[in-house]
């Protein structure tokens, strides 16, 4: 009397299809990261020379003391 065979996983190598899917997929999410950083930097920079443009804010450093 054997032993009972159980049945283990076999490692069959990467899935190159798994392996583009996962790196297309990192790679669009880290580019919407990224141009999502460069919208707010952009909105930021219009929103200060719009300010600066209206007069509402200066650069110059008042010196009434």
């Amino acid at each position: 009397m054997g032993a009972p065979r159980i049945g283990h996983a076999a490692y069959k190598g990467p899935s190159i299809l798994k392996e583009i899917f996962y790196g297309i997929t990192i790679g669009l999410a880290a580019g919407y990261l990224w141009k999502m950083h460069h919208w707010n930097e952009q909105r930021r920079r219009r929103e200060f020379y719009d300010l600066l443009d209206a007069g509402k804010i200066t650069t110059v450093v008042d010196e009434d003391e």
